[in-house]
């Protein structure tokens, strides 16, 4: 019988990465998160729908592993960058504590040798799409790695959070069609509210540590008010994806599918409770429904 599953801050404990792996690979593989797949699904959809947007019929089954071990290994990235750049701030903070980096499992050299290696096998994948997509591809560390600074410097880390997390809408339409098309911009103007709406949920979970540490967020800048944010944020991203839809010519089936993926994003708004971390988690987790439900209304409405 496996042994329950505890937290030591945000990291899990006596889940797959301790039954399973040698002991000195575990801090690296935490240090990418892969016992939190999460943020690799929220990185990966938007590829995935601009890919299938931008597809004849089916999409590329290819393309979609492609986008998905890309997916795994540059949210790897992404978080050893944060990591490097937040091991200071980190250690202050009781949720961030136990972190491979704060906690002495990670020297921020072996972090960066470690870095160096992901993205060596990033690039690798990258360079099996076409050229202008490789070149897309790349344009986005441009965006990965001023990210960990925009916590100190804006309130709207966030919205810097979306421009890089939802540039998978650009590179997914590139790898099929060797350009970015207007539905491919406003599926990525889509993605980033609602980056906007799901890292403000995140956000509201560190409210107390990030005033502490003087780390600034959308969830400190909005406050009480952010339900009625949200509403702005996820009723632009439904907004928004429609128009991509109508500007790619998807069919009657689309709209059903993106109508139960808006409801999906009213119940997040309706029962989010701010001020409960654990509630602000699942909140933030459910997004992958949300992600589930458009990439299927984006395929039904090519099929149909």
């Amino acid at each position: 019988m496996n042994a329950p599953v505890s937290l030591n801050g945000d990291i899990p404990v006596g889940n797959w990465i301790d039954r399973w792996i040698p002991a000195p690979a575990r801090p690296y593989l935490r240090l990418m998160r892969l016992d939190r797949p999460i943020g690799t699904w929220l990185l990966l959809f938007p590829c995935w729908w601009s890919s299938a947007l931008a597809a004849e019929g089916w999409p590329d089954i290819r393309l979609f592993i492609l986008f998905a071990v890309g997916a795994v290994v540059m949210r790897g990235a992404g978080c050893t960058v944060n990591d490097i750049a937040d091991h200071k701030f980190d250690a202050l903070v009781a949720r961030t504590q136990g972190r491979p980096i704060p906690s002495g499992a990670v020297s921020v050299p072996q972090a960066l040798a470690f870095l160096a290696l992901q993205l060596l096998v990033g690039l690798a994948i990258l360079l099996q799409l076409p050229p202008f997509a490789v070149m897309v591809g790349a344009a986005s560390l441009l965006l990965v790695f001023p990210y960990p600074l925009m916590k100190r410097i804006t309130w709207w880390p966030q919205a810097w959070l979306g421009l890089t997390f939802n540039w998978g809408a650009l590179l997914g339409w590139a790898a099929v069609t060797g350009e970015i098309g207007l539905p491919a911009l406003v599926l990525y103007a889509a993605g980033i509210l609602w980056t906007l709406g799901y890292d403000t949920i995140y956000a509201h979970q560190d409210k107390e540590d990030d005033i502490m540490v003087g780390i600034k967020s959308t969830a400190l800048r909005l406050g009480d008010s952010t339900p009625a944010w949200l509403v702005g944020f996820y009723g632009g991203t439904l907004a928004l994806v429609g128009v991509a839809g109508w500007l790619a010519g998807l069919s009657w089936a689309f709209w059903p599918g993106l109508a139960l993926a808006g409801l999906q994003l009213a119940w997040q708004v309706r029962t989010v409770d701010i001020d409960d971390g654990a509630d602000c988690l699942d909140k933030f987790k459910s997004n992958r429904f949300f992600g589930w439900a458009l990439l299927a209304a984006i395929i039904g409405g090519k099929l149909a």
